[in-house]
């Protein structure tokens, strides 16, 4: 869970303020202002209250928005240009769902609420606020101009320009547009948000970032676009001309990306099978490579770590951050003043925390969000109650150990247990269930991939769960299950992996292991592993490597 008291400025507050935290944003050029969300379990005249759940008596709960710090450029958006150490309440907000926020360099803020509302306030030199004028927004006003009759659901900013993304997947964008960051055609800047089309046009966007000056989008085909300033190769497009529109990202175009993120002149992009690629400005290591070499194109970075499941940049910051699939956050770039150049291993719990300890300014890189220590999410609450024999109703038995279920939860997720409850589900169905057909650590595996959508298992035991997922013709459980085998094969158990992957009939992965162990054909062919392969399989395999020319000498 995040805890806002590791960002310095919230050590103004009471541990009571502090508790009453649902939501929150650090930003400014020294990360000296703050927004947060509180939650009343009880309306207030004149607030609007937000009914969640329908019970037979109403809950209801009203969100009130509070700011503090040092208001540059009447960031604060509380009427005045005063600093406070002391929380105001912006009225303006209070009431309202935010959905969305981003800030600039100015600052400007913008955000969206949940109702698709776009407001702005703070820095509008270039009028970045979208009201059609340069005049600073000392309180929070709608953007109204093209977006009144829009849902927006995201927002992004870049130092002076806005970029934000309606429901319907359209991209509208305003403000400072020196380099083309408005995707409008021209430099001129934009004073009030304008649909963003050429190569986007009736393409369907469903995620936007923005770095100091360039803008970038994903679409629900995977692919990625971007625009703006590419002087550091930050748009991906194997040059550093900048772009006036946007133009794809020709050298993603194999992979299907989920998430994209932008730092001060660098981009991460998060792919759907857990892969992170990286390009742009490289001063700080902040691209991961191991140098400090720009990059003008894409390149795959934390190749032999486990599946990444979320990736952190901010436009303020040369900071990178990434969490996998196992719970490790890593970071690189710019970390307390060092550069650290290759993805390092922390022991911190969420991407958050790298930026309130070592981002320089240490501001937050989304919009925060604190949850009731009481309260679980349906996806929480699943992971919590696996194994769980107080609540469970079926236990399976493998190697003399127990695993505590839910038959509801495994017919709902797994064709092969529907199929076997509707078979006997009655009162002769076993509260028992014996399996001898696999380990426990690797039906343990399945069970809880079922209630939680992860695996974390080394590539060995990856083999037995991969044999699993075919015999229950789990196939999003294969693909993962290869995926894990590919990112920890090594030259000790190459042989072992290939000889699994042909037993399974996973073509990819049996194709890959090939291929590493002929890319290490002098190391792998002194492993034990080697030569106690079964002889049909071992011939095999030298057939097919001699074919390729592998034993020439």
């Amino acid at each position: 869970m995040v805890d806002v008291g590791k960002w310095p400025i919230f050590t103004l507050l009471s541990p009571q303020e502090i508790a009453s935290i649902r939501k929150a944003c650090v930003f400014g050029t020294s990360a000296n202002e703050a927004l947060y969300v509180t939650e009343d379990d009880e309306g207030e005249e004149g607030s609007l209250c937000v009914t969640l759940g329908q019970t037979s008596q109403t809950e209801l709960f009203v969100f009130q928005v509070f700011v503090f710090g040092l208001n540059y450029s009447n960031c604060l958006g509380t009427g005045d240009n005063q600093s406070t150490l002391t929380p105001k309440k912006l009225e303006a907000l209070c009431g309202k769902k935010i959905k969305s926020l981003s800030y600039g360099s100015g600052p400007h803020v913008l955000l969206s609420t949940e109702d698709g509302v776009v407001y702005a306030w703070g820095h509008n030199g270039y009028s970045q606020l979208g009201n059609g004028t340069t005049n600073q927004g000392i309180a929070p006003i709608q953007v109204c101009t093209n977006l009144l009759i829009k849902q927006v659901v995201e927002v992004a900013c870049g130092s002076h320009h806005s970029v934000a993304l309606a429901a319907d997947g359209e991209v509208f964008a305003w403000g400072y547009n020196n380099c083309g960051q408005v995707g409008s055609g021209s430099t001129a800047n934009q004073p009030t948000p304008r649909k963003v089309t050429n190569c986007l046009h009736i393409k369907r966007v469903v995620g936007i970032a923005c770095g100091q000056t360039s803008s970038m989008a994903v679409l629900d085909t995977g692919e990625v676009y971007g625009w703006g300033y590419n002087g550091n190769g930050q748009l991906g497009l194997g040059n550093n001309v900048n772009q006036l529109t946007p133009v794809r990202v020709a050298a993603l175009h194999s992979v299907c990306v989920n998430q994209i993120v932008c730092g001060y002149a660098h981009t991460l992009a998060l792919t759907d099978e857990g892969l992170l690629y990286a390009w742009g400005a490289n001063t700080y290591g902040q691209l991961g490579t191991g140098n400090k070499n720009n990059l003008l194109s894409p390149t795959h970075i934390m190749v032999e770590k486990e599946r990444v499941v979320e990736i952190a940049a901010c436009h303020s910051a040369h900071t990178s951050a990434a969490k996998t699939q196992g719970g490790h956050v890593y970071m690189w770039g710019q970390c307390r003043g060092q550069s650290v150049v290759l993805p390092h291993l922390t022991h911190l719990s969420c991407t958050d925390d790298v930026f309130a300890c070592f981002a320089t300014p240490a501001v937050s890189w989304r919009l925060l969000s604190v949850e009731h220590e009481d309260f679980l999410t349906v996806a929480e609450s699943l992971k919590k109650e696996f194994d769980s024999p107080e609540t469970a109703d079926l236990k399976f038995r493998i190697d003399g150990k127990y695993i505590h279920v839910h038959k509801a939860v495994l017919k709902i997720r797994c064709e092969h247990f529907r199929s076997m409850f509707q078979s006997y589900w009655n009162e002769d169905m076993k509260e028992v269930i014996e399996i001898d057909q696999f380990s426990y650590p690797v039906y343990r595996a399945f069970l809880q991939f079922l209630y939680t959508d992860t695996v974390d298992l080394p590539p060995e035991d990856a083999i037995g769960l991969l044999d699993l997922a075919t015999s229950y013709c789990e196939n999003r459980l294969k693909k993962l299950c290869q995926h894990i085998i590919k990112q920890g094969i090594t030259v000790e158990n190459a042989f072992s992996l290939f000889s699994a992957a042909v037993r399974y009939d996973a073509e990819d992965l049996e194709e890959f292991c090939f291929k590493f162990c002929i890319n290490h054909l002098t190391e792998v062919t002194q492993t034990a592993a080697f030569w106690q392969m079964d002889g049909p399989l071992l011939k095999e395999f030298i057939a097919k490597a001699s074919k390729c020319g592998a034993f020439k000498n």
